[in-house]
């Protein structure tokens, strides 16, 4: 088979590069600036499930890549002075009223039935005594619920592990500096910002939000684009807590211990915007509110501010698989705030379904063909 062209240095195309070459393909990554310049290398690293209830086919996906990345990391960092920064520490959220805490208490029944892999289990407990030093009284008048599947794992730290993966690749080319401009499924070559050309059998299309104008110009008659950029923003804080703490979140706020003596605070989700790497007033009352939450960070020294452009498919979920008009094109994009958890599985649909031998399923709705389909019929 010629060489696979991934697109894109992100989570989506580290794990699709890393899938592939397992398999013995020859790959060359393009990265339009640098490995995990875009979305992906920023500070949060959350790892948040979806609720217990309501159980179905984005949810088990969600749990399993939840699950199954905790292998995929302790082998990666099996080597020697690698290490992901990733700790399955759970999930607090304080409850605020009575009628959060009611809703809590079904959730815990619905994890008791949902949460199983195998013969482990994980729980959604909803408690009243609170994490030392951590979540402040006033947030929780009513308890807490503390589950055991969330965690948390270093963004940068994480594509570093990735990358020393890669590099040790004898099959695996590296392009830095310079972006796709046009891809030409049926010639099988792509043409690069400096006027490079390059040849592939097969190209996965992982540029986060970058990938859309490509798709889009690929699609033919749509109404829309196929997705959009939304911006976060996030602060990371010199703070002596413990890591072991939970992650907190609650009604848009997440605040991450780290191992490093961070604390993570974020994100904004802002649809409209003038500056996409700029942070602002948003984020000073992001800072607020968290210091609100956890007296501890009261006063904590601010070391980084970050902002950056997340992507979300038009339709509102990951987009993965090969495209409906072009057999040797592929997507992967699209993970919005969940991609670290889930990258590794849909790289691995996507790698396999190239192979002709897809291992697992993947929801209907992450489907690329389903995707454009929806398009063309709004285009209708």
């Amino acid at each position: 088979m010629s060489e696979l062209l991934i697109v894109g240095g992100g989570i989506m195309g580290l794990w699709a590069a890393l899938t592939a070459a397992r398999t013995g393909m020859d790959i060359c990554l393009v990265e339009e600036r640098r490995i995990g310049a875009g979305a992906s290398g920023g500070i949060l690293g959350a790892l948040m499930p979806h609720m217990p209830d309501k159980w179905n086919a984005k949810k088990q996906f969600q749990f399993d890549a939840l699950v199954s990345l905790e292998s995929e990391k302790e082998a990666l960092e099996a080597e020697p002075g690698l290490w992901g920064g990733s700790r399955r520490n759970g999930r607090i959220m304080p409850l605020a009223k009575p009628h959060l805490r009611e809703i809590a208490l079904r959730h815990e029944q619905d994890a008791m039935q949902n949460w199983r892999a195998g013969d482990r289990r994980f729980f959604w407990h909803v408690r009243d005594e609170l994490p030392s030093g951590w979540l402040g009284a006033e947030a929780a008048a009513c308890g807490l619920v503390f589950d055991t599947l969330g965690g948390r794992l270093s963004p940068r730290q994480t594509l570093a592990v990735l990358h020393a993966a890669l590099a040790q690749s004898p099959n695996v080319r590296i392009i830095e500096g310079t972006g796709v401009r046009a891809i030409y499924p049926g010639h099988g070559r792509a043409e690069l910002d400096d006027g490079t050309e390059i040849s592939f059998g097969h190209c996965v299309l992982a540029a986060g939000v970058g990938s859309f104008p490509l798709i889009d110009t690929l699609c033919g008659p749509i109404r829309g684009p196929s997705g959009t950029g939304v911006k976060g923003q996030a602060a990371l804080l010199l703070a002596d807590v413990d890591p072991q703490l939970p992650v907190i979140f609650t009604d848009g706020v997440y605040i991450v211990a780290h191992d490093d003596g961070h604390v993570a605070v974020g994100s904004t989700s802002e649809n409209a915007y003038a500056d996409p790497l700029s942070t602002d007033e948003l984020l000073v009352e992001l800072l607020g509110r968290a210091e609100a939450l956890v007296p501890a960070l009261r006063g904590a020294e601010v070391v980084e501010r970050w902002a950056g452009i997340r992507p979300k498919s038009t339709g509102r979920e990951p987009i993965a698989g090969r495209h409906p008009d072009h057999e040797n094109l592929s997507v992967l994009t699209g993970g919005f705030k969940v991609s670290f958890g889930i990258a590794h599985r849909l790289a691995r649909f996507v790698i396999d379904e190239i192979g002709g031998q897809p291992s697992i399923d993947i929801p209907e709705s992450f489907l690329c063909r389903n995707h454009i389909a929806a398009l063309r019929e709004k285009h209708l």
